[in-house]
């Protein structure tokens, strides 16, 4: 994973980009690329701040997914 390039993650059947800006050691920008707003993501920064492994981040999307309403496509 290089900062600033992003990548593609798949996670329960949706498709996200993943990417580090490398300014911000430890943080992380996620955008939901299946979802009903290609725009709509979410943004995390590690406890140390050191990067994460991709077990981390395939929790921390399945943490965003579950917060999702399913009618709106958002978290509400």
């Amino acid at each position: 994973m290089v900062a600033n390039e992003p990548w593609r993650m798949s996670v329960d059947g949706e498709e996200f980009a993943v990417s580090r800006p490398d300014c911000e050691p430890g943080t992380y920008h996620v955008t939901w690329l299946t979802g009903p707003d290609p725009q709509y993501g979410f943004g995390f920064t590690s406890h140390l701040p050191a990067p994460v492994g991709t077990e981390q981040l395939e929790e921390a999307i399945r943490e965003f997914l579950s917060q999702v309403d399913p009618d709106t496509g958002h978290i509400e």
